[in-house]
């Protein structure tokens, strides 16, 4: 169980880390709340992130 929530953390650092260095803090928020939506199944968090993301895409 531990191990689990080990690489559980561990994944999710490293995506951090990948998110800001190419797309900043806003990549960081998008993950955040995608991950708060998920969790909460709240429709509004899961939205505000994929346009969030469809903005950091549309920029790059």
């Amino acid at each position: 169980m531990i191990f689990f929530q080990l690489l559980s953390a561990a994944i999710g650092f490293g995506m951090e880390q990948l998110l800001t260095s190419r797309y900043g803090s806003l990549g960081v928020l998008a993950l955040v709340l995608l991950g708060i939506g998920i969790r909460a199944q709240n429709k509004t968090c899961l939205s505000a992130s994929a346009m969030i993301f469809l903005l950091l895409m549309a920029q790059a």
